[in-house]
């Protein structure tokens, strides 16, 4: 069974998902990131990319990331090209890489932004990585120099976070400082030891 030893990290975006898979890397866990293998698949569809969505998002040699990002993220329709040629791609990539993983035993962690949203991931647990909607829009501000509105344009283009808290098994809550969010992070890790008992971890 594909992701039978594996357990999701999804969040929202500037809740904080890299902080907490790079201490989980500390932990020992392996690190299955959607978001890098979704960077991958943008390099090598840059012609279908062009084509759908005109040359100004090409510099000659790569795809200009942030160019796609302000077509999508103001017109849901453009979204939903995007998502229509990618998804099965990076679908694809992570069943292969969670197949290779599965055999070895050993738990491991998926980092997947869209997981609730795809419902495409049969893992036996998903963590929730948290921050209400206001430390979102803060971080995601300072972190890429957005306005307010092209912030909230960005968190109105994702389920609420809200809503994928109900939604999740387990929560790590990072909407205070670091060492409280290394004290969610070790709770974490202590509940994927005692619910993947029969993995290695």
């Amino acid at each position: 069974m594909t992701f039978k030893h594996a357990c999701v990290i999804t969040g929202g975006i500037a809740t904080g998902k890299s902080t907490v898979c790079s201490l989980l890397r500390i932990h020992g866990f392996h690190i299955v990131d959607a978001d890098l293998i979704a960077k991958e698949q943008i390099e090598t569809c840059k012609r279908e990319l062009v084509e759908l969505f005109g040359g100004d998002i090409f510099d000659g040699e790569h795809i200009d990331r942030a160019k796609l990002a302000q077509k999508i993220f103001t017109d849901a329709s453009e979204r939903a090209k995007l998502n229509k040629l990618l998804h099965p791609k990076i679908r694809g990539e992570l069943y292969r890489v969670a197949q290779e993983l599965d055999q070895k035993g050993v738990a491991y962690i998926i980092d997947i932004p869209l997981y609730f949203e795809t419902n495409h991931y049969d893992a036996k647990m998903s963590a929730l990585v948290y921050a209400p909607q206001d430390i979102q829009k803060s971080r995601l501000m300072q972190r890429d120099g957005l306005s307010c509105v092209d912030a909230q344009k960005r968190l109105d283009a994702q389920m609420p976070i809200e809503q994928k808290k109900t939604m999740a098994d387990c929560i790590i809550d990072n909407s205070k400082d670091l060492k409280h969010l290394q004290n969610e992070v070790e709770r974490f890790v202590e509940r994927v030891k005692e619910d993947y008992a029969s993995s290695k971890i």
